[in-house]
């Protein structure tokens, strides 16, 4: 099978050999029964592992080209497991807009392991190493000024100075970009976002093509155990197999979105990575196959964002992102939030940012709902 669209349905597991069972069964369990004293059927217990994990891990390394995939209870969790790859006095390169959480759990948690981070000043990765860096951690496109990193020129870039690099591909998904193919050493989802796709689970996915780390990874995954429990495994594959057609229309909603806000009165600025107009169009069009569901963009200052969201109707204020339905949040008061308020000013996460998740709603919907709510908006 080489066609994408057919390994969303195909791939990994995606048959129980021992029924024939079209979808791969919940192994609601926590322990296997042994035959005898050090001889078990390829399960002990099921934080290590889970037939019914097992079968999205395979599914997820195979959709990102990779060869071994892991499985965890939140995005968050995916990251916290990667992070614990280093150790005291290690540092870490991170682009200069990444989500939140990201950010929180570097300045706030791991720090007091003695692990730092560096923020690429000007995305000028190589001038930003240090000579304790171990990683560069991007996120392309970036959450949530949709900033778009070279991801070949940084993997390059980090073999160059023997470090690994990092990318969180939850925006684009495997669908629209393959991060490992471009020679990153890890790829990260919140698989909460698109690969799940109808909001109702939390998820995190790791994927590498490399042993060593694959071994290190399902080291930590183990030992941390903060592990993707079967039940959320079934509807995260069950998700996965219409990922093409939900992406597909979302897309095709989003460059509808962008192109009429791009041209609205009441907006100042816009960031989609697939308008003409975005200084990261060439980059982007390299790497990925098209612009994505997000969009961001700032009103003007005429008008009353709080008005703005309280005046829609269709488009729900809410956080998180990537499913069928269409959201809209606030990054400044919610997803970045834990980002001090003089770095979200220095790097553009404005009070006046609105980040779209578009959804898979008719097309005019959206844009009929965005136009009444920006009327009314006006000062």
């Amino acid at each position: 099978m080489t066609n994408f669209e057919t390994v969303l349905i195909h791939g990994g597991k995606s048959i129980d050999e021992k029924t024939g069972a079209v979808n791969v069964p919940i192994y609601q369990t926590s322990t296997y029964k042994q035959d005898e004293l050090g001889k078990h059927r390829g399960y002990e217990y099921s934080r290590t592992g889970n037939p019914t994990r097992e079968a999205l891990e395979n599914l997820i390394a195979e959709l990102e080209n990779g060869k071994y995939g892991f499985a965890f209870a939140s995005g968050l969790a995916a990251i916290t497991t990667v992070l614990s790859l280093f150790k005291s006095g290690d540092n870490i390169v991170i682009s200069n807009n990444v989500y939140g959480g990201t950010f929180r759990l570097l300045n706030q948690v791991f720090n007091n392991f003695g692990i730092t981070f560096t923020i690429a000043e000007n995305e000028d990765y190589e001038k930003s190493l240090t000579e304790n860096t171990k990683a560069i951690l991007i996120e392309s496109p970036a959450n949530p000024l949709l900033t778009i990193t070279d991801i070949k020129a940084v993997s390059n870039i980090a073999h160059k100075h023997n470090i690994l690099s990092i990318v969180d591909n939850t925006f684009m998904t495997p669908y629209l970009q393959r991060p490992l193919d471009l020679g990153a050493d890890i790829v990260i989802h919140s698989a909460t976002k698109y690969l799940g796709g109808h909001c109702d689970l939390i998820a995190g996915l790791v994927v590498t093509k490399d042993k060593k780390l694959a071994e290190k990874i399902g080291f930590l995954q183990n030992s941390i155990g903060a592990i993707l429990e079967p039940f959320d495994s079934y509807l995260l594959i069950r998700g996965i197999k219409t990922l093409a057609v939900r992406m597909d229309r979302i897309t095709d909603n989003a460059q509808y979105a962008a192109e009429f806000l791009q041209k609205h009165k009441a907006v100042k600025n816009i960031y989609y990575p697939t308008l003409t107009t975005s200084k990261d169009y060439d980059t982007h069009i390299k790497q990925s196959k098209n612009g994505g569901g997000m969009i961001s963009f700032e009103l003007k200052e005429n008008y009353d964002i709080n008005k703005f969201f309280s005046s829609l109707n269709l488009v729900m204020l809410a956080e998180s992102l990537g499913g069928v339905e269409s959201l809209v949040c606030h990054p400044a008061s919610m997803t970045h939030a834990s980002i001090p308020a003089e770095i979200r000013e220095k790097i553009g996460i404005t009070d006046n940012l609105i980040r779209l998740s578009i959804g898979i709603e008719n097309k005019e919907d959206i844009i009929n709902d965005l136009e009444q709510a920006i009327r009314k908006a006006e000062r």
